[in-house]
Parts: C-alpha cells; sequence; structure tokens
C-alpha cells in the first residue's frame, strides 16, 4: 500500500515537474513590454504585412513568424521574402519608423522584402545594438548614410541587389565588428575607402557589380582575416597592389570585369596558399604569369582570360599538388606545346592563344581549342600569323613539335617576308578601300525610318566575313550537330514555333543536358546568306551581358544554318507587359513600376554599350518591345541582333573621305556626326518603348505611319515639365503607382518624350539617357532655374544639360501636335508660357560638327 502510494506521489511529482518545463519557455517567450508591443503593431501596418504572418489577437514572441524575443524583448526580426496585402502593395516603402522603439534589438532581415526609399539616418543613430541588418534586394535608393558607422556592433552588413548611389562612406571603418560587408550590385561611385583594411575581423568583402573606380587602395592588404574578395564588374584601374599578399587566409579572389594592368605580383600566390578561386578575367595584365601560381594545391578554378599575359606553359609533370579542376587562359598569348599540359583539369578553354604542334588525346574530351597554332585540329590560325607570333620571339614555327631558337639569319630571312607580306597586305587594303569608297559615293542616300521620321543617312551593310574566315566562328560556343537540334526541337514541329522572324523562324528546344535553348533556322533559299554570317561575325566581335547569350551554332547543312540562343524564361517585352494570372480565368497582371524601370534600364544600358563603348559604334536598327528579352529575373538581353550596322565614321573625314568628295546633306547643316544621326535612329525607336512602358501601348512600332504618328499626337501634349498630374492622363490603368513613384513615371517620360524629337540631331545621346534612367528623380527634382549651376556641375550636369537641351528644342516640333490635341485659345496661351520657361535650359555643350552624307 506504502509503495503504490510512493509510486502516485512520484509520478503527481513528474508531471508537475514536466508541466513546468514545458510552461517555462512559453513564460520566456511572452513580450512583456507594452511600448514593443505597439511598435509591432504600427510596424504590421506601415509595412502593409499579412494575417498569414502577423496575425491580431495573439502573442507576436509566441505566434509571429520571425520575430525572436527574449527575456520579454523583441531581439530579432525577419520578413525576408514576407508578402504584403493588397493595399501595401499599391504604396509600399521604407516606412519601419517603429523600430525605434526595440532597444535590445540584435538584428534586421528585410532581405526580398520591397523597401523602396532610402535608409533612414536614424538607424545609425538610434538601433545601437544591432548585430545584422540585411537589406538584400529590398529596391532601395538614395545614399548609405554616414551615421551606419555609428552601429559599433554591427557584424553583418547586407545591402547587395538594390539601387544605392554615391561614394560607400568613410565612416564604415569605424564598423570594428564587421565580419561581412556586401554592397555588390548597386550603382555606387568613386573609391574604395583605405579605411576599409583596419576591419580586421573581416572575412567576407564584396563590392562587385558597381561603378566604383581609381586603384584598389593597398590598405586591403591589412585584412588578416579575409577570406573572400569580389572587387569584380567596375571600372577599378591600375596595378594590383603588392600589400595583397598578406591575406594570408583568402579563398576566392574575384577581380574580374575591370580596367586592372600591369604584372600580377608574384607574392600574391606565395605559398603555402588557402586560394581556390581566382578570377582575373577581362582586365589588361601583361607580362608572364607568375609560375608560382602552378604550385597552389587547393585551386579549384582558374580564369584569367582575355588578357594580355604572354607566357609559355610550364612543364606541370612537376606540380604534383596542382589539382585545379577548371582553367580557363582563353584570350591572352600564351604558346609552347600542350603535351605537358596536367590531366587533371576537368575542363580547360585553352583558345584564343598561340599554342602549337600535336594535341594529346586526353587533351579532346574536355578542352576548348579553338584559334590556336595547332595540327589537325579545325578552326586555328593562319600560318602567317603564327610563324610572325614566334618570329616576334626568336622562335621557329614549323607546325610541328615545341619551337626552338632560330639563327639570326633564317630571322632576318623571315623578317623580310613577313615585312613583304604585311606592305602588300596594306596596298591591297588600302585598294579595296578606295573601291568600297567609290561604291560607297554612288549608293550613299538619305534614310527614312517607316514613322515618316528622317533618321540620317544609310547605314553601311556589314560585310559579312569571306568564307575563308568562317573558321574563327568556332569559338563562338559549341558546334551542334543537326541531328542534336533535330532532337532538341521535336524535328521542329509547329508547337516548338516560336515565332517567323525576319532573319529565321525561332523555336524553343530543349537540348539532351536538360537545358532549354532557342534555334534559329535560317533557310538561304528566302533569306541572304550573309544574315547569318553578319550576326556570327557580331558575337565574334562584341560580346556583353546585355545581349542575348549565343550558346553556339550547326552550319553543316547546304541551303540551312542554325543559331543556338539562351532561353530567355520571360520571353519578350511585348508579351511579359501583361500576363494571365492563372489558366482558369481571364484576367490579366501587368508588370509593376519597379520591373518597368529596371527593363528600361537594363535595355538603355545595352544600347550605350552598342553606341558609345564599340569601336566602330553599332547601331541596332531594330530597337522594340519585342527585341527587348527577358530572363528569369527579369534581367534585359537584347535579341534581334541581325539587323545590327557598324558605323565607320567618327565624325570627322579622313583623307579619302575629303578626295572623293562624298556629298552631304542640306537639311543637317550643323548638326552632330553620322554616327550620332545613325544612332539617333535607334534613340527615337527607344522612345517609342519608353512610352509605352508609361501608357501600357508597347506595340505601336507594329502599326502603321498614320497610327504612331496619330499616337504620339495625342500623348506627347500630356508630358510637361512643370505638371507631373498631366501625366496621369496618359498612365497605364493598370500600372498602380503612389506619388514618389509618380515622380519616376513623369522622369520617364520626360526621357521619352526628349528622344522622340522629330530631328535626329537634337535627341539625347544614349549614355545621357541611361544616366537620367538611373537617376529618375533628379530629372524632375533638380533645380533648373539656375543654368549656370547646371553647367559647372560636370558629374550631373552634362547628361541633364544634354536631355533638357533636346527637350528645349523638341518642344516647337510638337507644337502644332500640340495646339491640336487640346485645341482653343488657353492651350495657345500655355504653350508661349512654356516655351518661354523652357528657353532658360542651358543648351547642349556646343560640339565640332559637319554636314551629313546625303
Amino acid at each position: 500500500m506504502v509503495d503504490q502510494r510512493n509510486i502516485g506521489v512520484a509520478l503527481v511529482l513528474f508531471y508537475l515537474l514536466l508541466l513546468s518545463l514545458l510552461f517555462k519557455p512559453t513564460v520566456e517567450q511572452r513580450l512583456s513590454s507594452s511600448i514593443e508591443f505597439t511598435a509591432l503593431f504600427e510596424l504590421r501596418s506601415s509595412l502593409g504585412l499579412t494575417s498569414r504572418d502577423w496575425p491580431r489577437k495573439v502573442d507576436p514572441c509566441s505566434s509571429w513568424n520571425g520575430i525572436r524575443c527574449e527575456n520579454g524583448s523583441v531581439f530579432g526580426i525577419n520578413i525576408s521574402g514576407f508578402r504584403r496585402t493588397t493595399v501595401g502593395r499599391q504604396n509600399p516603402r521604407f516606412a519601419v519608423n517603429s523600430l525605434v522603439n526595440f532597444t535590445r534589438l540584435v538584428s534586421f532581415n528585410a532581405s526580398k522584402f520591397l523597401l523602396p526609399g532610402s535608409i533612414p539616418d536614424w538607424f545609425g543613430r538610434w538601433l545601437l545594438t544591432l548585430q545584422v541588418l540585411d537589406l538584400r534586394s529590398c529596391n532601395i535608393t538614395g545614399v548609405i548614410p554616414s551615421s551606419i558607422g555609428n552601429l559599433s556592433n554591427l557584424s553583418i552588413l547586407y545591402l547587395s541587389d538594390n539601387r544605392l548611389t554615391g561614394a560607400i562612406p568613410s565612416s564604415l571603418s569605424r564598423l570594428l565588428s564587421l565580419s561581412v560587408l556586401d554592397l555588390s550590385k548597386n550603382l555606387l561611385t568613386g573609391s574604395i575607402p583605405p579605411g576599409i583594411g583596419a576591419l580586421s575581423r573581416l572575412q567576407i568583402l564584396n563590392l562587385s557589380s558597381n561603378s566604383l573606380m581609381f586603384s584598389i587602395p593597398a590598405q586591403l592588404g591589412d585584412l588578416d582575416s579575409l577570406v573572400d574578395l569580389d572587387l569584380s564588374s567596375n571600372s577599378l584601374s591600375g596595378l594590383i597592389p603588392e600589400d595583397l599578399s598578406g591575406l594570408r587566409n583568402l579563398q576566392r579572389m574575384v577581380l574580374g570585369n575591370n580596367g586592372l594592368t600591369g604584372l600580377l605580383p608574384v607574392n600574391l600566390f606565395r605559398s603555402p596558399s588557402l586560394l581556390q578561386v581566382i578570377v582575373l578575367r577581362n582586365n589588361s595584365f601583361t607580362g608572364e604569369l607568375p609560375e608560382v601560381i602552378w604550385s597552389i594545391s587547393g585551386l579549384n578554378l582558374l580564369d584569367i582570360s582575355h588578357n594580355n599575359f604572354t607566357t609559355e606553359l610550364p612543364n606541370f609533370a612537376s606540380y604534383d599538388n596542382a589539382t585545379a579542376a577548371v582553367l580557363d587562359i582563353s584570350g591572352n598569348k600564351f604558346y609552347g606545346s600542350l603535351t605537358t599540359v596536367l590531366r587533371r583539369f576537368s575542363s580547360m578553354n585553352l583558345s584564343e592563344n598561340y599554342f602549337e604542334g600535336s594535341v594529346p588525346d586526353f587533351v579532346l574530351g574536355n578542352t576548348s581549342l579553338g584559334t590556336n597554332c595547332l595540327q589537325n585540329v579545325s578552326n586555328q590560325r593562319t600560318l602567317t600569323d603564327c610563324v610572325s607570333f614566334y618570329g616576334e620571339r626568336g622562335l621557329s614555327f614549323d607546325n610541328f613539335g615545341p619551337p626552338a631558337p632560330e639563327s639570326g639569319k633564317s630571322n632576318s630571312n623571315r623578317n623580310r617576308i613577313i615585312l613583304a607580306a604585311v606592305l602588300g597586305g596594306a596596298g591591297f587594303i588600302m585598294l579595296l578601300t578606295l573601291f568600297l569608297l567609290l561604291v560607297l559615293r554612288v549608293r550613299t542616300r538619305r534614310r527614312v525610318s517607316h514613322r515618316g521620321i528622317d533618321v540620317g543617312p544609310v547605314c553601311a551593310e556589314t560585310t559579312p566575313p569571306s568564307p575563308g574566315l568562317a573558321i574563327n566562328f568556332s569559338s563562338l560556343g559549341d558546334l551542334f550537330t543537326y541531328q542534336q537540334l533535330l532532337q532538341a526541337t521535336g524535328d521542329f514541329t509547329e508547337a516548338n514555333l516560336i515565332k517567323h522572324g525576319h532573319s529565321g523562324d525561332l523555336f524553343k528546344g530543349i537540348l539532351e543536358s536538360g537545358l532549354p535553348v532557342v534555334i534559329k533556322r535560317v533557310d538561304l533559299q528566302s533569306i541572304k546568306k550573309e544574315v547569318y554570317l553578319s550576326e556570327l561575325d557580331f558575337f565574334n566581335r562584341f560580346t556583353h551581358t546585355r545581349l542575348v547569350p549565343l550558346l553556339g551554332h550547326c552550319l553543316e547543312k547546304e541551303n540551312e544554318k542554325f543559331l543556338v540562343y539562351k532561353y530567355m524564361l520571360n520571353g519578350d517585352l511585348l508579351s511579359s507587359l501583361y500576363r494571365k494570372i492563372n489558366s482558369e480565368t481571364d484576367g490579366l497582371q501587368s508588370l509593376d513600376w519597379i520591373t518597368r524601370l529596371k527593363i528600361a534600364i537594363g535595355a538603355a544600358e545595352g544600347l550605350s554599350y552598342l553606341h558609345h563603348e564599340c569601336t566602330p559604334p553599332i547601331v541596332h536598327r531594330d530597337v522594340r518591345a519585342s527585341s527587348i528579352l527577358l530572363d528569369d529575373k527579369f534581367e534585359v538581353r537584347l535579341g534581334s541582333l541581325s539587323e545590327v550596322c557598324l558605323q565607320e565614321d567618327d565624325g570627322r573625314q579622313n583623307g579619302i573621305t575629303r578626295l572623293l568628295q562624298l556629298p552631304r546633306s542640306s537639311s543637317e547643316q550643323g548638326s552632330s556626326d553620322s554616327s550620332t544621326a545613325l544612332c539617333a535612329y535607334d534613340v527615337f525607336c527607344f522612345g517609342t518603348v519608353l512610352l509605352g512602358l508609361v501608357t501600357g501601348k508597347l506595340d505601336m512600332n507594329a502599326s502603321s505611319e498614320t497610327e504612331m504618328k496619330e499616337w504620339l499626337e495625342q500623348t506627347l501634349p500630356y508630358i510637361s515639365i512643370y505638371d507631373k498630374e498631366l501625366v496621369t492622363k496618359i498612365l497605364d490603368p493598370s500600372l498602380l503607382v503612389d506619388e514618389d513613384l509618380l515622380e519616376e513615371v513623369w522622369a520617364m517620360a520626360i526621357v521619352a518624350r526628349s528622344c522622340l524629337n522629330l530631328k535626329p540631331s537634337r535627341r539625347p545621346l544614349m549614355r545621357y539617357i541611361l544616366k537620367a534612367l538611373e537617376n529618375p528623380l533628379r530629372v524632375v527634382r533638380e533645380d533648373h532655374s539656375s543654368s549656370a549651376r547646371l553647367r559647372t556641375t560636370s558629374s550631373r550636369g552634362s547628361w541633364n544639360t544634354a536631355l533638357f537641351g533636346s527637350w528645349r528644342r523638341s518642344s516647337s516640333d510638337i507644337a502644332a501636335s500640340t495646339t491640336r490635341a487640346e485645341g482653343g485659345a488657353d492651350h495657345t496661351s500655355s504653350h508661349r508660357h512654356h516655351s518661354k520657361e523652357i528657353f532658360i535650359f542651358p543648351e547642349p555643350p556646343p560640339q565640332e560638327t559637319e554636314r551629313l552624307p546625303s
């Protein structure tokens, strides 16, 4: 009996203990501060969070997603990826003022949650307990407030993938507890603050994909704890500092896509090294590659492609520890034999170098060898090129085995042969140039667009490469077989047909690897051979992230040629502006304004590259919504590149042109050069795209000339630099914008109208258009009343000056259409008043001009 009583007591005590253990954490997780309780509900309201994530009538600490509490107070808030309510989506903004009430807040994570607006300055004055701040992909604008440097406890700072502008504040050097600093994928300018070198605990530094300039500060070499350094895709220049050799713990170094020059510091790769990834592609490094780099035992990626390295590969047999899995040294001047190439590489790109001799069998399966000096491998350099290259180094080239030193007499004879070949070639080129210019004089004529808009002289057609030069196209991606393409497209069935393009039919396909692609079939019986050859030649000469990637080609059939492109998940802009919500309803969902602006900037980046970074400048000639392709993240890739035109004239007549006396146009005397006039056609077409993004009418390029003219006459009068509300009368009804976003819409409409000037010479240059779209609020908030200030502001006044100079002159061009659209004496009076005000805007700076060829 006693035993049973003891057992009963023991069970009761056990249950009481169990209940106390279960109850204890519940008590600790309850929010005890009424101030913080109220602040959470204020944050819920200002951000427009749904009841699914933050429900009412429950304790936030125990029931709200992303809320962590300790001792009755909130110490962590995570709203990453949360969805807003319908009302919240209509007016998204950076409204987090209630955060000041959380005196013990340690972590705030709002990544992938849209917070359009700038980071408040009070962040660095009130959130002093903060250790983690994650604002990745929030669409934040403005500058990084210098007050952030006051957050002495901050250890992780993520601000990547936003639209931050301005310089990196030097105050960040005071964040001595920082271990992660990620400011990548923004619009930051200026230099890298040397003070960052004082952050001794920093392990990850990512400043990639900005517009940072000048040299890499030597102080970064003091970051003893740094593991990951990424400064790629900026405008950095100069040498890599020797001081970076102090980064003893560095495992990943990515400095690609900059303007870095000079020799690589040998000490940068001294042994022992922990480096696993080295990416130095697309710079201007010269000289020999430090041989010690092959001794790095843990290296699994080495990409030094597209530089100016001139090195003979060492004997890899002496580097037993070299275990790199991927090697890309293409686009340099490496030379010598491949017989010593390490077998351990799983993938190698050795193309566009000067390797010679025979190729080991094991190399052929995992290596790209296009454009070298190799035996028994197709698509190599010409014998003349190879002999000349090796001759410059005192080596002989007989297309067999490794190079060997040659006697002085043989060198002398070879040099004479090379000199004679060069002079003969130069004479032939001069004669050919004279012949082409004579033909040009006969065929040159003025071109009028399909809208009746004068766009300057006809663009000289790009000369397709001769059949003998087609071997250079092997470096353009993969070489597909016809059978592979048949399998990928199901024998090119109608079900996989995307559309009938003017340069070929486009089909969707799935490669054997599962990769979706777009395949263009060019029927040479109905389309000229020069079309696909010119496009291949274009991709062979120019590459950019804003151009649709060419994955490969198939040229084996006589009457059909095939080009293979990367598949764009979101199709083109015309088809993506409005999408079905689901297949069961007829409702359409349109792209939000933030995405539309992102697309406009992306397209402007691509066109700015063609117009201003390519030599000679390139005119797209088919800019429309259907040629602006969108990937899975709505990043722009320009397509329809079969019509591109190389513009050879730089605006100054050379001796041959003056000699031939090419005719000039009388209608454009004193205008900009012919390159500008030709590119102005792209600017006009881009203006219709911008106006379509504002109005929702993107298909006007497909309309008749009369319809286009009527649309512009009805639309342009509602775009005024003095009245923001006017633009709401032409705004896409499906577009939901608040007061701040309306200013961006207004700015884009202003830019569009400047592009649509009827005279090519009065349209702004594409680089100015890009600057305006990247800084839309400056377009409408800039104090234009002081023209002198604009003239002295080099960084922003230059593009504002050009843009509004174009605007001012375009006002008179559309006066008649404005009068027809609104009518009445009141409007005429208003127009005269506006013209007077527009007169105060400065003209673009005077340029050296001459007449255009007719």
